[in-house]
């Protein structure tokens, strides 16, 4: 490196989404800044601009970066177009500018990606830290055919892509950011609640082949030193950081990180921050994932424990290669944080190859019947360009549909940008063990299962006749989505709903549902429908309906006994069905001890359906909500995670009345 040179500037740019108003601090460029001002043999070598971390119009942020020579892109699905088109324009403005892109969203077959985008002069694969100091190095020469894990278009056209980089075994060499004071001049000059993005360990054993979790995927875990690790916790703590996402692909797979937890939860109850830690829960460890996860839960550092299946169809994990994740370990762990009045959420994806309506069915089943009564989120298929299932062959292999879609955040405005700029995700619509219309059926089972079961509409009454006639989920839900016009004509307008829904996202449509009146923000489809029929004033003959459609179902399958039950546990689950407008305490009976026998459901202990008399006190007035605004926002969204959408039993008194 010659040290006589003119010092380079360098502009850094990694947009992130805006959650409420908050923020993240650009980590990935904070550890390439952090990598080259430790590595460099002079601070007078380079200058750095102030970072580009969140989206405003593309005139402002070109304009900043208009000042440096060089610029490192970091390229994420949820910032792609804008950070090319920003791009676009820097070299309009400035064809010598120097453009350097690097990220999951750089494809590693890269050659009509760059040919796509010419304004491109290197693309990264890989780690970054090491790669993007070389380049600097040789700035302004671009004769780099040396260094490894690049792709280019040299001068006469061709296609060069230089063979990957060898993974940073020794973590150590790269700095953190947060603690070498690469953010705090962002923090101190600017308004912004800031949120964090923080590796403890890079690597991951796994293959999954949707995933692409840093390139690093099927590989060895490298760690970063303790003594940092603790470092930054505090450092967290002593910014009020109040989020922390956690980055490990595989969070309590080492045995340390019971340990990290701990230190977390000692930080807030020392500090008050940070407020939450969110993970990505290891596979296979149980009884370490169990104890960081409680640890987190006990301490209120997490909304809910994630148990991410992703399928329980035995051909679908062996496609994705899953197949040696057991399943027996999540159902081990549903039980424990079920005992432990821990919440947790289920994850599945919808449209894996191999995965046909029946199993995917069958699998919602399954988890309910082992205990996830709080939420399972029925997760599209994305596809990644650096994941295995990018691959075109693959892609073929199993019939996979693909559709451009817009990426939108749940929960999330319509207008979240200066910029008309859509980010894209491919979203998988079809395979050839779920045929277009068979994946339409998914979808609408999913979303049927989401507001009866998990938005709490009727999850009394399901659970209750599941367990006491033995009918599955799956086909108490299924006479949901089947229900006939004539004799179910509101339940049927919902699934017609549904149906549409499921068709204009197969056409490139939104994923969720925009309503201009509630909220102004994009609804989940079951959510949407949870708010029009309580808005609408609908509650009542939705109820009406499905008492009817639920007897007929009992008298279908013989079981007459259960009939009584129906009524019972419906004007129950109706009564504690959170809504606006009601303040005063209601007194509700019932012939059976219903919330006797869905509380013990619920936490996995033998249940009695002996006939006794019940008395309840529904604590209203404990929550209540004057508008339609502030209840979709309370009870609606923030409720998601944990479905908590009754009044839960610590608002109830029981009074046993008699025996018969």
């Amino acid at each position: 490196m010659d040290l006589q040179r003119p010092k380079i500037t360098v502009g850094l740019s990694q947009i992130n989404n805006s959650f409420s108003g908050a923020n993240y601090l650009p980590y990935s460029v904070g550890l390439l800044q952090a990598y080259v001002e430790k590595h460099s043999p002079s601070k007078k070598c380079f200058e750095f601009l102030k970072p580009i971390f969140k989206r405003t119009s593309i005139e402002e942020t070109v304009s900043q970066l208009l000042l440096a020579e060089v610029i490192g892109f970091s390229l994420y699905v949820w910032n792609e177009q804008i950070s090319l088109e920003t791009i676009r324009q820097l070299k309009k403005r400035n064809p010598q500018i120097y453009i350097i892109c690097g990220g999951p969203q750089v494809p590693d077959r890269c050659e009509s990606f760059l040919r796509k985008n010419p304004g491109i002069d290197v693309a990264v694969h890989g780690e970054g830290e090491r790669t993007f100091f070389e380049l600097l190095k040789n700035f302004p020469s671009r004769k780099i055919n040396q260094i490894p894990g690049i792709s280019t278009i040299d001068e006469s056209g061709s296609f060069c892509n230089n063979p990957k980089a060898e993974r940073t075994k020794d973590l150590s060499i790269i700095p953190s950011p947060y603690l070498s004071g690469i953010f705090d001049e962002l923090i101190s000059t600017s308004d912004e609640e800031w949120l964090v993005l923080w590796e403890t360990n890079r690597g991951c054993p796994f293959k999954c082949t949707f995933c692409d979790w840093g390139s690093a995927v099927a590989d060895r875990i490298f760690r970063f030193e303790m003594d940092r690790i603790i470092k930054e916790l505090d450092w967290f703590s002593k910014n009020k950081i109040e989020f922390i996402f956690n980055c490990d692909a595989n969070f309590g797979i080492l045995p340390r990180d019971v340990d990290i937890a701990r230190r977390a939860a000692k930080n807030k109850n020392q500090t008050g921050y940070p407020k939450v830690l969110s993970t990505q829960n290891t596979k296979n460890a149980t009884e370490r994932n169990y104890l960081t996860q409680k640890i987190l839960s006990d301490n209120g550092l997490n909304k809910g424990v994630a148990l991410s299946m992703q399928s329980l169809s035995v051909s679908s994990l062996l496609n994705i290669k899953r197949q040696n994740i057991s399943l027996q370990t999540y159902e081990d762990l549903q039980r424990r944080f079920s005992f432990d009045n821990i919440t947790t959420y289920s994850d599945l994806i919808l449209g894996l190859p191999g995965e046909t309506y029946e199993s995917f069915a069958d699998g919602v089943a399954t988890l309910i019947k082992n205990g996830q009564h709080n939420r399972i989120q029925f997760n599209n298929l994305s596809v990644l360009p650096n994941a295995e299932m990018g691959d075109p062959e693959y892609q073929s292999q199993y019939g996979m549909e693909l559709t451009d879609s817009k990426i939108l955040n749940i929960h999330g405005s319509l207008d979240y940008s200066k910029n008309n700029i859509d980010e894209i995700q491919q979203l998988v619509i079809a395979t050839n063990s779920m045929p277009r219309n068979m994946w339409r059926k998914t979808r609408v089972f999913s979303w049927m299962t989401a507001l009866l079961h998990f938005d709490k509409l009727l999850q009394i009454p399901l659970v209750l006749l599941a367990e006491s006639t033995g009918i599955s989920y799956r086909q108490i839900i299924e006479s949901f989505c089947d229900a006939n016009n004539n004799d179910f004509p509101l339940i049927a307008e919902i699934r017609d709903h549904f149906c549409s829904r499921a068709q204009i996202i197969q056409n490139g449509g939104p994923e969720y549902y925009y309503s201009k009146e509630w909220l102004r923000i994009w609804w989940p489809d079951d959510e949407y429908q949870l708010i029009r029929l309580s808005a609408e004033g609908k509650l009542g003959i939705f109820y009406e309906e499905s008492r009817k459609l639920l007897e007929t179902l009992l008298k279908k399958t013989q079981n007459y006994g259960s009939i009584p039950l129906v009524a019972e546990s419906i004007k129950i689950n109706h009564a504690l069905l959170k809504q606006p407008y009601l303040y005063d305490d209601l007194e509700a009976e019932s012939e059976y001890n219903i919330l006797g026998i869905y509380n013990q459901v619920l936490k996995d202990q033998p249940s009695s359906f002996k006939r006794i008399k019940s008395k309840y006190r529904i604590a209203r007035s404990t929550q209540t909500w004057k508008d339609w605004q502030t209840w979709c926002r309370e009870v609606v969204w923030y409720g998601n995670k944990k479905g908590d959408y009754l009044y839960g039993s610590a608002s109830l008194e029981k009074y046993y009345a008699g025996h018969y």
